[in-house]
C-alpha cells in the first residue's frame, strides 16, 4: 500500500497543471538544448576531420543526448590548436 502513495505523489504533471514558472522554465531548458546541439552539429559540419577527435558520425550521434553529448564535443571532441593559425 505504501508504494501505491509514493507511486501517486511522484505522477509526472501535464502540461495544463503545471505552474506559469515550471512552463517557462521547461521551455528554457529546451531553448537551450536545441541551442547545444545546432551549435554542436553546425561545427561537426564546418570542421574538418583533422580537427576532432574520433569519427564525425560518432560525435553527431553523441550531440544527440541531451546536453552531455554536445557539451562533450565542445570538451573532446575538438581538438586544441594553436591561437592565432
Amino acid at each position: 500500500m505504501a508504494k501505491n502513495k509514493t507511486s501517486a505523489a511522484r505522477k509526472k504533471k501535464t502540461w495544463k497543471e503545471m505552474s506559469p514558472s515550471a512552463k517557462a522554465g521547461t521551455i528554457v531548458v529546451g531553448i537551450a538544448q536545441m541551442s547545444l546541439l545546432v551549435a554542436a552539429q553546425r561545427d561537426i559540419s564546418r570542421r574538418p576531420d583533422a580537427q576532432i577527435n574520433g569519427p564525425k558520425a560518432a560525435w553527431r550521434a553523441a550531440s544527440f543526448i541531451n546536453f552531455i553529448g554536445p557539451m562533450g564535443y565542445f570538451i573532446f571532441g575538438r581538438k586544441r590548436g594553436t591561437p592565432g593559425v
